[in-house]
């Protein structure tokens, strides 16, 4: 039997003033967070990821925080390869005020929704959370209709994505956790480079992002590196303008101070001192009879 027809079961405008009421309620009592959508570089359509990754914006929006008493997960785990911090939280944001600052004027991998695998900057905790999994049936159906979006997020961690949104706390992620080389140069350069500026070999053409500069010691930190620096060469900034000569760099050498055991460098090294590799076969005899493998 069909239900009664002179009960609704939601109209239109009720549906709207409820989805208004819950725009207003986590305008007042959410937190702004940036959305930040992942642009995919070149996918693995076997194993559906993407190791390169870019984030090109980000889009400011209000979410009401699930978890009112703390971040949920395994918390902080220390094991003999450091520390893991694991924190989880759920994000409640409104599917309109969603189309409003963030679908209308971002391209999303799957248009419409909040995305899998996209970021959410939280400046309250000044943490950035991947999002694992879009709850869409929560609260369910009220007068008929869905109103938010539940983003159930994880601690991101970061693995050499690229960061230019143009917001300084969320580019911050590439600055201080990318793979980074120091970059020695010849004393007699002009101009210092800026943070963040790209540099352009010369000779080499090749192109890397500034970290840091210590004119004093011609110390240039570099991430982003798309090549090898020619030895000598000169390299400009794009930005700054500022034009130095190279002297040497070495590719191993992490100069990543936030991480004190990088130690590619070191062991590069030893390992240099007990195998030779100019040798056809350095593990017996038959590469240095002169044969073939």
């Amino acid at each position: 039997m069909a239900t009664n027809s002179f009960f609704t079961q939601g109209t239109t405008g009720e549906q709207d003033l409820v989805g208004s009421l819950v725009v207003e309620q986590i305008k007042m009592y959410g937190k702004d967070v940036y959305y930040v959508p992942r642009t995919l570089v070149n996918q693995d359509t076997i194993f559906g990821e993407d190791n390169l990754s870019k984030f090109t914006g980000a889009y400011l929006i209000e979410a009401y925080v699930e978890d009112a008493n703390g971040f949920r997960g395994d918390g902080d785990l220390f094991s003999k390869f450091g520390v893991r911090i694991s924190d989880q939280v759920t994000f409640i944001i409104s599917r309109t005020r969603f189309t409003e600052a963030v679908d209308d004027n971002a391209t999303l991998i799957v248009e419409g929704r909040p995305n899998e695998g996209d970021l959410i900057y939280f400046p309250l905790a000044n943490k950035t959370f991947e999002i694992q999994f879009v709850e869409h049936e929560i609260p369910f159906y009220q007068l008929g209709k869905i109103h938010v979006w539940g983003l159930r997020c994880e601690l991101f961690e970061y693995s050499d994505e690229d960061f230019d949104t143009g917001v300084e706390a969320v580019d911050a992620i590439e600055l201080n956790f990318a793979n980074a080389i120091t970059l020695t140069l010849l004393a007699g350069g002009s101009g210092d480079f800026t943070v963040g500026e790209t540099i352009t070999g010369g000779t080499s053409n090749t192109t890397a992002d500034v970290k840091s500069w210590d004119s004093a010691t011609g110390k240039l930190i570099i991430i982003n590196r798309d090549g090898r620096f020619t030895i000598p060469e000169t390299i400009t900034g794009d930005v700054s303008s500022a034009s130095w000569t190279t002297a040497n760099y070495n590719t191993l050498n992490n100069v990543n101070t936030s991480d004190i055991v990088d130690n590619n460098y070191t062991i590069e090294t030893k390992a240099d001192g007990i195998l030779d590799f100019t040798e056809v076969n350095p593990f017996g005899d038959f590469g240095n009879s002169g044969g073939t493998l």
